[in-house]
């Protein structure tokens, strides 16, 4: 719109046109080829055979899991569990440090109502 020629506005249109066209055909290549997608009967069969030690990988995960939870239940410092957060790499890791801190500050809160209650009384 800045420019004048109308040659010029005309090219930028057909330009904008052919790369919206392109897009959509880009599109359209990618939604056809999710949809048509060839049965995955050897995947399957990698599956099974790897399955035991898939299975074993996430033995290992549990246990380590619950070593970190026994760890957390010891740590009473709300830094030390943040820092533990910003450090976590799995998910699984990040979702029972936030539980440890979630816990720690629900004690906080009761420890202060208890304390709020004891000085009013």
């Amino acid at each position: 719109e800045v420019t004048l020629d109308l040659a010029e506005r005309r090219r930028i249109r057909s330009a904008i046109r052919e790369l919206q066209r392109q897009e959509l055909e880009r599109d359209e290549e990618a939604l056809a080829s999710k949809r048509f997608r060839p049965e995955r009967g050897s995947h399957r069969q990698d599956d099974k055979e790897n399955w035991p030690r898939s299975q074993h990988l996430e033995e290992e995960q549990q246990a380590a899991l619950a070593a970190l939870s026994q760890q957390l239940e010891a740590i009473t410092s709300m830094e030390e569990l943040t820092k533990l957060l910003r450090a976590a790499g799995e998910y699984e890791e990040r979702k029972l440090i936030r539980a440890a801190i979630r816990k720690l500050r629900a004690k906080e809160i009761e420890a202060a109502t208890l304390a709020g209650n004891v000085q009013s009384s």
